[in-house]
This record gives structure tokens, sequence and C-alpha cells, in this order.
């Protein structure tokens, strides 16, 4: 071996160990008890087992594990079983070693972890990584047998994304737009606030990265005002609480690039209208022999002395904690320079419970065993996991919306109070209460008052849910529902009515085929499936027993051509019916694979509009736009804004099927864009608008519309445009008319 070779061999050694102690440093400054011996067994054991594997970045491969390890014990504060199963989470994985060798040198619950997260590993970097869907749906999975195998896989994904500047462009946009569809949701929903923060910032990082620095270039510019502000705006707040004997400390919290963007996309604001970039962080120590909650109410007491509170931004967690577990309480002042500031009041539990989530709700239990709103909504998902075949887009679907679910507090009749997802309606409610209930649901009586089903309801409602016995699920109730589990209910329901559908039709279908004496083999079938552009039999008895296909149409297929003309012309209306799953999850042809280098970056302009690549209608990007690129039926680059709700998905679930693309200069082709002008309204406002796009800028329109109203106007401008950057020097100069408050390209996004 040459002497450069066993440099760099001792070199890692030395980071390894190095990395090692750190960790073991940390757990032993920890609360946990002390068993470094099992740690150093599991650190070994891996290290071995992982010997001169490198990762993508050229360092040790143990590393990873070390720093999962890491992020368990610290960022989430689990003990030494998590930590074990954190460094020895890749080798049943990775190596000739297997679960039952686990179990033997590490016990049986150190195995069980492990043997959860080797299921539902394989996916992220390797090849199988559009089957994320179906990993996901395991991961979930495994949640009624160890809660610490999904938080130990968020401390996974959140080293990966880390970490994830040594992958290709088109693994960066797969992998940070599934962080940002489900694992960051799902650190929030488990209460790991401040990993969700990290996770949905790093995602944007990669997906927009020019706007990511743009926006940290304008927070790093603000930050010395925001400093000076927060020392005059918390001063008096200090000496008031430390007047009144708290221990306490003061935070400032700046808000994420990724929070502030999207506050400036969803409320189409440019960034110097984000207000609430600052907020202040109150964590106290409770006095003895006082309730915290009070004390809570009491330091609110104290800053509404100082600072005047916004009457309808009061949120009360205290009383009510979010179903995550969250407790605090948020009150908003104004500042004697006229500018809002919220004020988070938390008490030392509480803060760990907001920081660390689950791992720090049972370093608090005591006393009785109460099932948690987190509980409730863990028992939801295990419901949702019971059915038995769903299709794993679709249920990931129907998991965010439990994810994405903020809460609002209902009553009962008998006045129990309930938490469920804002936005939700009286529907939704009753299948919260009962399956049956739901089903059978008439109407609802909001504060006594009766109501449709379809009614969304407000926190503080009280709900009666008015139900007959001969009243059964309706298909439109589907179009109003907005909870995971009313939808899994439903969907369960409409399964069984289907699969008593589909066995008429094969009663028919057989029937008629005896009666013509066609025989019954899979040749005549197939020929029938082909006929019809069906993808199966179920599809074809299913339209059967819905009446929306004629039996007579199936025999004769049959029959000579010269008979046949019917049902030719009913073919295509058949063929939308039956195949729109197939359409929703395309398959990846050998011919694709050859066609197409997924590590390559397609440049548009070297393409040919229409036959090589087509612009998504979901959300119309036009040169300029962050995009990329998914390769569609006939090899044709579908291209997407980065930031399409559509492509989140397709990034999530299809990743193997996503192309780098760019945009450059190209001549003669243009795009439709939405001009949305703010202003004070005067007399010659419009002509003077219309000058500046027509004249100045030589810009077509193809639709006006202005209204004025109070003295203020809203106008919308369709105009014609090659790029962004004629969007923005548009913007711009619009922007030099006095009377013009605001100027925003409006996303196109369905």
């Amino acid at each position: 071996m040459s002497e450069h070779y066993l440099k760099a061999l001792a070199d890692d050694e030395a980071l390894i160990q190095k990395e090692f102690d750190e960790l073991l440093q940390d757990y032993l400054n920890s609360n946990h008890r002390k068993k470094t011996e099992i740690i150093t067994k599991a650190f070994n054991f891996a290290n071995n087992a992982h010997k001169g594997v490198k990762r993508r970045s050229g360092e040790p491969y143990i590393l990873h594990p070390i720093a999962v390890a890491k992020i368990v014990l610290n960022e989430i504060g689990l003990g030494s079983t998590s930590i074990c199963a954190a460094l020895l989470h890749d080798v049943v994985e990775d190596t000739n070693y297997t679960t039952e060798d686990i179990a033997h040198y590490f016990g049986p619950k150190i195995a069980q972890i492990v043997d959860g997260l080797t299921k539902i590993s394989g996916g992220v970097f390797g090849e199988k990584a559009s089957e994320q869907a179906e990993n996901f749906r395991k991961l979930l999975l495994t949640m009624s047998e160890d809660i610490r195998v999904i938080l130990i896989k968020i401390a996974d994904r959140l080293h990966n994304m880390r970490t994830l500047g040594s992958m290709p462009p088109a693994k960066q946009y797969k992998i940070s737009g599934e962080t940002e569809y489900i694992y960051a949701p799902l650190a929030h929903r488990l209460g790991l606030f401040h990993i969700k923060t990290e996770l949905e910032n790093l995602s944007f990082k990669y997906d927009h990265p020019e706007t990511y620095h743009e926006i940290e270039q304008r927070l790093e510019t603000e930050r010395a005002a925001l400093d000076k502000f927060y020392q005059e705006f918390s001063k008096p707040i200090f000496e008031k609480l430390e007047s009144q004997g708290y221990r306490f400390e003061l935070r400032q919290r700046i808000k994420s690039v990724f929070s502030i963007w999207r506050k400036m996309t969803t409320r189409n604001i440019p960034f110097d209208e984000v207000y609430d970039i600052l907020a202040i962080r109150i964590i106290f120590d409770p006095k003895e022999g006082m309730d915290e909650r009070v004390q809570c109410w009491m330091i609110y007491s104290a800053i509404t002395s100082i600072y005047k509170p916004h009457p309808e931004r009061i949120r009360d967690w205290v009383s009510t904690p979010k179903a995550n577990g969250y407790e605090a309480l948020h009150v908003t002042v104004m500042t004697p320079c006229g500018r809002w500031v919220e004020i988070q009041i938390r008490s030392r539990r509480m803060h760990d419970i907001a920081e660390r989530g689950l791992a720090a709700h049972w370093k608090y239990k005591s006393g009785i065993d109460e099932a948690s709103e987190l509980d409730k909504w863990l028992t939801t998902i295990k419901e949702l996991l019971e059915n038995p075949e769903p299709n794993a887009i679709d249920f990931i679907d129907t998991f965010k919306l439990n994810l994405f679910a903020s809460e609002i507090f209902v009553f009962t009749p008998k006045g129990d109070i309930k938490t469920i997802a804002s936005g939700a309606t009286a529907l939704d409610f009753a299948y919260m209460l009962h399956t049956d209930i739901g089903h059978q649901s008439i109407a609802a009586k909001i504060n006594h008052k009766l109501m449709p089903l379809s009614t969304v309801l407000n926190s503080g409602d009280q709900v009666e849910i008015l139900t007959s016995k001969k009243q059964t699920p309706e298909a439109e109730w589907l179009d109003f529902i907005t909870t995971g589990r009313a939808k899994a209910k439903l969907q369960d329901y409409f399964k069984k009515e289907e699969k008593a559908t589909m066995a008429q039709g094969q009663l028919e279908v057989e029937k008629a085929l005896e009666e013509a004496n066609i025989e019954i083999n899979n040749d005549n079938y197939n020929k029938i499936l082909g006929h019809f552009n069906l993808n199966n039999r179920n599809e074809l008895f299913l339209l059967v027993g819905q009446d929306s296909l004629e039996i007579s149409a199936i025999t004769n297929v049959f029959k000579p051509k010269s008979q046949n003309v019917f049902a030719k012309i009913l073919r295509n209306p058949f063929a939308s019916s039956g195949s729109s799953k197939k359409e929703e999850k395309p398959e990846t042809t050998e011919k694709e694979e050859k066609k197409f280098d997924f590590k390559k970056t397609y440049r548009l302009n070297d393409l040919e509009l229409g036959s090589s690549y087509v612009v998504a209608t979901c959300c119309k990007p036009i040169p300029g736009d962050d995009v990329l690129g998914y390769v569609i039926d006939n090899n044709i680059i579908q291209v997407h804004k980065v930031q399409c709700h559509t492509a989140a998905s397709l990034k999530s679930n299809f990743g193997n099927r996503l192309v780098n693309v760019e945009w450059l200069a190209q001549k003669g082709i243009t795009f439709t864009e939405t001009l949305e002008v703010r202003g004070i309204d005067r007399i010659g406002i419009l002509i003077e608008i219309l000058k500046v796009i027509s004249e100045d800028h030589n810009v077509n329109m193809t639709k006006v519309s202005i209204e004025g109203e109070k003295g203020l106007f809203v106008g919308h401008f369709k105009v014609v445009v090659r790029n962004t950057e004629d969007i923005n020097n548009l913007i711009n100069n619009l922007m030099k008319i006095s009377e013009i408050k605001s100027v925003q390209r409006l996303e196109q996004q369905e």
C-alpha cells in the first residue's frame, strides 16, 4: 500500500473516532441513563460493517449514521435505544448482516426499530427512488410498532438534506420535493418545529437557489436594524418581568427564508411588506405553587400594560393545545413606531415540547395516561392503513389532508370539546364522531340552526348531527369533505359498493357470453378489453354493472366488422372512463429509458415546443422561471415551475421520470401572463398604465379589467411576453407611477 493511501486511511479513522467521541460526550451531558457500553458496541459493529465504504461526497459512510445518531440525541432528545438504532440503521440494508444478527447482539427492541427502518429504506438515493410513495406507506405502518422508527427516519432525512449538495440536480429536485411534500409537514405534526423549519428551508434552497440567496441576503442586510429594534422593544418588557420576580429569558425569532417566501407568494407582496419577520419569545421558569397556564396570562397582562394588543390576534394554545402538543400564548402588540410584533409566551416545559416534540412529551408525562390529540391523530393514520390495497399515490394525498391540517375547536350538544381540522365541514365532524353517524347523516344543527352537511365549521361552533337509518353516502359528498378520515371512510364505503356492482356486472357478462356461445377464457376477455381500451376485467364488470356499457356491445365484438359500427362509436367514451387511473400513473417504458439521459440537462431552446416538450397547463412557466422536466407518454418533456403543486407530487412519487431542463434565449415564442396592479384611483391613471405597457414597452395586451372603489383601484392586465425579464422590466416601470402601490405577476397555478 502507498504511503498516501495509508495516511488517508489514518485520517479517516481519526475523523470517525472524533465524531463518535463527540456523540458519546453529548450523551454523557444529557439527562439520559448512561448506557455508554451498548452505544459503543453499536458503533463498533456499524463501523466494522461499513468499513471502506464511502458516501457520494467522498467521506466514510459511517459518518452518516453517527450524524443521524447526533440528531436523534441532541435535536429530538431520544435515548440509548434510539441512538443504537440510528448507528445501525443502514447495516441490514447495505451489508450482509440480518435483522436476526442485530437481535442476537443488541436485543429484540433495537432489532425491531432497525427492521422498521430497513423496510422503508433503499428508495431515497437508490435506483428505486420513484417507489417512495409505497415506501412512505410502509413507514407509517411501522408507527403501530414503535414511533421511534419515524423519528429516526426524520433524523436520517434531515442529515441527507444537509448533505444534498453532493447529489446531481435531478436527485436534488426529487428529494427536496419529497421532503417538502411529506417529511416537513410530518415533522411539524409530530411537534418537531425546529426540524420542520430546517427541512422546509433546505428544500427551498435546492428548489429555488437564486430566490433563496436573494431573500437570505435581504435578511442579512436587515439584521442590524432588526437587532436594534429588538433591543429597544424588549427593554421595557425585560424590566417589567424582572420587577415582578420572574426567572425568564427573552429571545428574538427571525422568520425563516422559506416562510418569508411563502408569505410573499401567497399574498403577492414584496419582501418589504412582510412585516412579521421578527417575533419575540418569552420562556419562563414557573413560580412554585402556581399553575403555569395562569402565569402565561399574568405575563400577558404585564406586556399589554406596556404595549397595546391586537384584539383579533390572540392565539390561546395554553387552554387548548394544538394536535401536535404545542402549547403557548401568542399576542400581537403595536409598538410606538406603528409596527405590529408577535410575542410568544411559553413555560420552559412548553418550549421544550415545541422544539423537540414527541420525545419531550414523554419526558414530561406524569400522572394519568390520557390519550393526547397526537395519539388520536396516530390512531386516525392507522385506520387509513387498514385499507387493504389502497393506491399508494391516493393514499399519500389522503394522508396529506391530515398532515397539513391546522385545528379548530367545536362543541358537541353536551358541551364536550372536539378538535378538528380547520376548514372541516359538518360532515367531516360526523365522520369524526363515528363512521355510522357519517354514513347516515342528513343535516346538521350548528349553533341550534339547521344547516347543510357541506357547511364549513368555525372554531367555537356547537354542532349536532341529524341522522336517518334510511340515509346512505352520496357520491357528491366527496366534493366537500376535507379530512383524511372522512375521505377514507367514504372511499371504503364506495369500494364495497363498487365490488357489489362488479359482481353483478360479472354475472351479466358471463351470462351474455354463454348465451352467445362465446367461450369464457383469457383470450376472449383480452379481446374485449383491447376493444374498449380497458385495463382489466374489473373495469369491464364495473361499467356493465353501472349500465354504462351495453351487454350487446360486448357480444358485438365477436361479430364481423360490418356489424360492429355502433361499438366503435362507443369506444372512446368507455376508454376515458376506464383508463383514468392509467393516465394518472404512467409507466416508464424501456424506450423512454434509452432515449433520455436523466443525468443530462436539456436546453429547451434546442427542443421543439409541442413535439419535444410542452408547457404544463397547471402552472404555465415561461423563460426565466425555475423549472423542471417530467417525461410523459410519447417521450415528451412536460415543463413545470419548480414550486408548482403538481410538480411537488411528481417529485415525490415519480422521481425517476424527472429530467433537468433550463431556459435559454428563445426567439419567436411568447407567453400570456396576468399582472395585477393596485393603487390610488385618479382620472387618467388607466391611460398612463396602458401607455407604459403598450408604448414604452411595446407589449401586446389580450385583456384588461379594472375596478375602482372608495378612491382605490385594482386592475388585471393580460400581457404577451417572452420571458420573466420582460415582466420584471414592466413591473419596475409601472411602479414608477406615483399612484401605483403594488404590481404583481399572478401565479397561473390551478
